[in-house]
């Protein structure tokens, strides 16, 4: 058996568009929250919406996660397989629908193929990142912020 040498670690700019380029594409993420100080830490998949500057989840209002991020507004995201993850640590906004546009509930329900507001006690939240990190493998985990403060590094 031969084994392919590893591929060079990408630039931090390569990373970034490969990141925007995920955001944009891929459906589901994990959602982790807590309960306040020395709450138990909760994680679900969630289904989300990138529109270039925040991510747009729903989910029940009474649900672990909703309770979590209405209490702290404090979010972490991880997308992506273990070996090309994306993670995103962000301060998150609960809206109701009444509260986001007809087009961009449109969108959400396009992309994610649920519409929240077909069932009563859903609640949008609107997460604005802070911190972006994304690494493949080892070699690029020196470099693994892009954002950092709600900035991007490059």
């Amino acid at each position: 058996m031969t084994t392919l040498p590893a591929a060079p670690p990408r630039p931090r700019s390569q990373r970034k568009l490969d990141t925007l380029a995920r955001l944009e594409s891929d459906v589901d993420a994990w959602v982790a929250t807590a309960g306040g100080p020395g709450g138990t830490p909760y994680m679900v998949p969630l289904s989300f919406l990138w529109d270039g500057s925040a991510l747009l989840l729903a989910t029940a209002a009474a649900s672990p996660t909703g309770r979590n991020l209405r209490r702290s507004g404090r979010v972490r995201i991880g997308v992506g397989p273990t070996r090309d993850v994306v993670l995103v640590e962000g301060e998150a906004e609960a809206l109701a629908a009444a509260e986001l546009t007809p087009q961009t509930l449109d969108a959400f329900a396009a992309k994610t193929g649920f519409d929240p507001r077909e069932s009563e006690g859903n609640l949008y939240f609107r997460v604005r990142p802070q911190l972006v990190q994304a690494w493949r493998e080892v070699d690029e985990l020196p470099e693994r912020d892009l954002m950092r403060g709600g900035r991007w590094l490059v």
